[in-house]
């Protein structure tokens, strides 16, 4: 199964501020859309609370500390290897990881795939994406799009694939990666 995260920044690496994005990019949402429909999506609780509900379409995993947390259509997973398993033994293809910055930083040393659009601008931000050894990444697409009527700022999207194999089995690294 490909470990696939997608995530939107500013030339910064911010992603966004008091639990929301900090601009909107109609073209970026419907990416998003398109990319997760029919796949599952794990995200952390503070992203899940700042999308309000589940996403039709898509099995969201909820991550979170909290042992007696809920959320109505979602599964509950209370580490990254319980969430990536869910997905596993489903039989899925290709697990997105949405946010926050806290997962994002867990996960981006097993990830597979980086959907980046890089949004250009500097915004005002609270929460950043993690820096990226980008030695470990190769592109293999990019397309620049305008800032437009539905289309807030500037942007380009681009797929990062991992360049090389790791020796260790993810469920290994999984091991090492203390729990959320």
């Amino acid at each position: 199964m490909k470990i696939s995260l997608l995530v939107a920044m500013d030339e910064n690496r911010g992603i966004g501020i008091e639990n929301r994005l900090p601009w909107h990019i109609s073209t970026d949402l419907k990416r998003f859309k398109k990319l997760t429909m029919g796949h599952y999506i794990i995200l952390g609780r503070k992203t899940y609370e700042s999308i309000g509900r589940p996403l039709p379409g898509r099995r969201m995993i909820v991550l979170t500390r909290n042992p007696a947390y809920q959320a109505n259509g979602c599964l509950i997973a209370h580490s990254l290897d319980e969430a990536i398993n869910f997905a596993r033994v489903s039989g899925e293809s290709e697990v997105f990881v949405i946010g926050g910055s806290e997962i994002f930083s867990q996960i981006i040393d097993i990830a597979d795939r980086v959907y980046l659009t890089l949004v250009h601008t500097q915004s005002d931000v609270d929460v950043y994406f993690p820096e990226v050894d980008d030695t470990q990444w190769r592109q293999i697409e990019a397309s620049y799009y305008p800032a437009g009527e539905k289309d807030q700022h500037p942007h380009t999207y681009r797929v990062l694939e991992r360049n090389q194999c790791l020796d260790l089995d993810k469920s290994d690294l999984l091991r090492i990666i203390p729990p959320t």
